[in-house]
């Protein structure tokens, strides 16, 4: 299997099934897209043409099936490793955690919109500027906090429904935006933010994303360049 992702620091949907494989110990190889821009004559564009139907990363080819976005990749996923567990096996928890990632899939826009991810920036400054003043922000932090205190309750840690699953994997991406602009976040949440970060395919990818130095400045028009 083959998954095209973009670059590492940046592309929070790429990150998402390249975490599930990794974690869950999956075989694959990562076919990296770097950002250029977006527009259809990009390189970009262009190194995705005949393979991504929608011209964006992520895409999984496997053999003579192509899927594109994200959560299709995941339910593929599911479906054809059933051994790895990748859902909940309980089918309440495993309802649960399908509507907990079509939330994320569909929801926290204003988080995604106002603070982009960056791994290897540190913008706690600008954090606190969104966090005074976008209440968007604020409701949809406000809303994770509630999801996921309901969750680790509910399931008992250490993740979202006790053992990793693709909830864990789709959550990721928050997780590393609510670090990079220091969010405010109640212990527990913190907690959780920090054991999804050391998780081994998630701390190889922070590790990958740090080791690009690939400063994109359309991606930052938030902060000059380092």
């Amino acid at each position: 299997m083959q998954l095209y992702i973009g670059n590492k620091n940046y592309s929070s949907w790429s990150m998402r099934p390249w975490v599930l494989l990794r974690q869950a110990g999956i075989a694959f190889e990562a076919v990296p897209v770097r950002f250029d821009s977006f527009d259809a004559h990009s390189q970009f564009k262009r190194q995705l043409k005949g393979i991504s139907p929608t011209g964006k990363v992520p895409v999984l080819v496997d053999g003579d099936v192509t899927v594109w976005d994200s959560l299709a990749i995941a339910e593929y996923l599911a479906e054809k490793f059933p051994a790895h567990q990748l859902w909940p096996q309980q089918a309440q928890a495993r309802a649960q955690a399908r509507s907990a990632v079509a939330e994320m899939h569909s929801g926290f826009g204003a988080l995604r919109r106002h603070c982009p991810m960056n791994i290897e920036a540190e913008l706690a400054t600008v954090g606190a500027l969104i966090w005074r003043d976008q209440a968007e922000v604020r409701a949809d932090v406000e809303r994770l906090i509630q999801l996921w205190g309901e969750l680790l309750t509910r399931y008992g840690g250490p993740m979202l429904f006790g053992a990793f699953s693709i909830a864990d994997a789709f959550y990721a991406p928050v997780c590393m935006r609510l670090t990079t602009y220091a969010l405010p976040l109640p212990p527990e949440i913190a907690a959780y933010v920090q054991r999804v970060q050391q998780l081994p395919g998630v701390r190889a990818w922070i590790e990958a994303a740090l080791a690009e130095q690939d400063f994109r400045a359309f991606e930052e028009p938030y902060r000059l360049k380092p």
